[in-house]
């Protein structure tokens, strides 16, 4: 119930099932007509989550997990522990298990093969690990200089990688200017800078049709060696894609910052700043999704890819939602 008391203002905030949606109501006294008009997110059907499912944790104990990839050829999640320098990986009925060591490995994605690309941190370098479980580096340099710490990756069904570059993981000054989201082409090792003007570049998706790319800036730090760099503000940016594959003009900004990030069949993006955030395809808010952690990335998987797989701090959780995940070109379904 509300009342009005001496004409005041009045806003409602409202938090169910883990979702936060708001609601706003004007209430004006004049004499003894009193006028309500409520406007907000609408009701509970329009969650995301599947009607009765909720976050629910599927291992603990870890130091800081990053980059899940559901890998449909294991039936299960590969994700990263970065300080623990190991891969990890989850199966349905079997839980949890050490996959391998790494180099403070952080994003993860499969290829066109189905082969794993993971970023490293103190490795300062892009692999894949190849279908006899060898490793192959990809990419370290950019014009004979080391690269800063890669971070997160994309792959484009023509099989190029785009993936960014900020120093989170890097002691001491780097190598190039600036931290850069790049575009690596491993059928000919060309590798050219396509987002230069960002201050700390993370997680990278296309749409579902790659007309569209999502790259998340966590916004300006210190360690960025341009103090013009230092200020600027967090935000979710989304960049045109031709269909040659050439980055075009920035279509609009989410203003508020992201760690990994994924999309659905329908477009939406899934990102990760105190919790899961669902927006449209244009950036308009949709839902909040609560996790017990901090989430640094989220990704779809399981037999319909209606699962979203959350990496949060020491933790995995899950989610089943209505919509499944837009299926990457590497996942060989």
């Amino acid at each position: 119930m509300i009342l009005a008391i001496n004409d005041r203002f009045l806003f409602v905030r409202l938090q169910t099932m883990g979702r936060r949606r708001s609601s706003w109501a004007w209430l004006l006294g004049m004499g003894s007509l009193i006028l309500v008009c409520e406007y907000g997110f609408g009701d509970e059907t329009d969650s995301l989550v599947q009607e009765g499912e909720k976050v629910q944790k599927l291992a603990g104990d870890m130091k800081f997990t990053e980059g899940p990839v559901w890998v449909p050829s294991r039936k299960a999640l590969i994700f990263s522990d970065i300080p623990n320098s190991k891969w990890m990986q989850w199966k349905p009925g079997l839980g949890l298990s050490e996959v391998r060591d790494s180099e403070q490995a952080n994003g993860n994605i499969l290829d066109l093969e189905g082969r794993l690309i993971s970023c490293q941190h103190a490795a300062r370098n892009m692999i894949r690990t190849e279908s006899d479980g060898t490793i192959s580096v990809l990419v370290d340099k950019f014009d004979g200089k080391r690269l800063n710490s890669p971070n997160d990756v994309a792959v484009r069904s023509d099989g190029t990688l785009w993936f960014t570059d900020p120093p989170w993981g890097l002691n001491g000054a780097g190598e190039l200017p600036g931290h850069w989201v790049f575009k690596f082409d491993p059928k000919t090792n060309a590798i050219e800078p396509v987002v230069k003007d960002l201050a700390m570049p993370n997680g990278i998706n296309f749409s579902p049709d790659e007309s569209r790319i999502y790259i998340a800036d966590t916004g300006g730090h210190p360690k960025h060696p341009d103090p013009a760099y230092h200020k600027l503000p967090p935000g979710v940016h989304c960049y045109e894609v031709t269909k040659d594959g050439v980055l075009g003009r920035k279509l609009f900004t989410i203003p508020e910052g992201s760690d990994g990030m994924t999309v659905d069949e329908k477009g939406n993006v899934y990102t990760t700043h105190e919790g899961v955030n669902v927006f449209t395809p244009d950036g308009k808010l949709i839902e909040r999704i609560a996790v017990p952690e901090g989430p640094a990335n989220v990704a779809f998987g399981g037999d319909d890819y209606k699962t979203l797989f959350i990496t949060a701090r020491t933790s995995l959780y899950s989610v089943r939602m209505k919509h499944a995940g837009a299926k990457p070109p590497g996942a060989q379904w």
